[in-house]
């Protein structure tokens, strides 16, 4: 059977049928995205020991920036590659790769996401409206990183993981260490599971000529992740340190790592369905870093 990750049953399917493509190009279908997209952006709140009401406030905001800002990243990453996209299995099935939607009809979509995001943007502070302008030209470059380097997923990486600066800044006003510490932490994490992720595609990539750092790495890829994962584990630990975090930010920390050296040990590259479980329980992972955050604050 073909492997798709690819999900229009369930839920998705009790809805008009016009609505479906649209649904599909947005990966509503595979709320692990968003989920992502949001978790760095919560940390960085977090990490910020801001009064709880605002808190709150920006978490509500950053859950609404993040379910639109990561559709238009997955509308702008298909126009890009829906040539590509038709050569790989996984992909193929893609709304604008199979044409059941057309270039116009996913531009004028981009736009309606555009301006919900902007909706979000404008209710943070001006350090953040910045940080959030200057992330838009990440999402339009990160799709042809894989035409022009072995490494898109850590563009990837700086892409996804700018959740995590942003929410710090809109938290606390400021760029500090503990910002950029909590940034390169964001994008180690990301790096990682990003190359799991790659390696549904390795084989179907390697025909199409694109890069990532799967195919770099192939079958070394078990000592590169576990040196991303012990990094980002590093890097947020300082985070924690430079920020003033409580004591027991500490040993909480040893929850998400426990679970990152799982993913190193669990992992089987010839195992497409397996590299996607595993991208999958990082929402899991996040949400453990993001508990630790919270237990600073005892």
């Amino acid at each position: 059977m073909m492997h798709t990750d690819i999900v229009a049953t369930g839920w998705i399917a009790r809805l008009p049928r016009s609505w479906l493509p649209y649904l599909l190009l947005a990966r509503v279908d595979r709320p692990i995205g968003t989920w992502l997209l949001f978790l760095p952006g919560l940390w960085g709140i977090l990490l910020a020991r801001a009064p709880a009401g605002a808190t709150i406030r920006l978490t509500v905001l950053f859950a609404a920036g993040s379910l639109a800002m990561r559709a238009a990243g997955c509308v702008v990453n298909d126009l890009w590659d829906r040539d590509i996209d038709r050569l790989v299995a996984r992909t193929a099935g893609r709304p604008l790769a199979s044409g059941a939607l057309r270039p116009r009809h996913a531009l004028a979509f981009l736009a309606v996401l555009l301006l919900a995001g902007l909706a979000v943007l404008l209710q943070l502070n001006r350090l953040s409206q910045a940080l959030g302008v200057a992330s838009l030209l990440l999402v339009a470059l990160y799709p042809l990183a894989k035409r022009i380097t072995w490494w898109p997923q850590l563009m990837m990486g700086f892409t996804f993981g700018f959740g995590a600066p942003m929410g710090y800044a809109a938290a606390t006003g400021r760029l500090d260490a503990a910002w950029a510490t909590l940034y390169a932490a964001a994008i180690l994490w990301d790096l990682g599971f990003d190359t799991i992720y790659a390696h549904q595609d390795r084989e179907d990539d390697a025909l199409a000529g694109v890069r990532s750092t799967a195919r770099l790495f192939g079958e070394r890829t078990r000592p590169f992740l576990a040196v991303c994962y012990a990094a980002a584990t590093g890097l947020l630990a300082l985070s924690g340190v430079l920020a003033g975090c409580g004591f027991w930010f500490y040993p909480a920390l040893a929850l998400p790592a426990a679970l990152l050296v799982r993913q190193v040990v669990a992992l089987d590259i010839g195992d497409p369905a397996g590299c996607l479980r595993l991208f999958r329980s990082n929402r899991e992972t996040g949400l453990a870093i993001a508990l630790a955050f919270l237990a600073g604050w005892l």
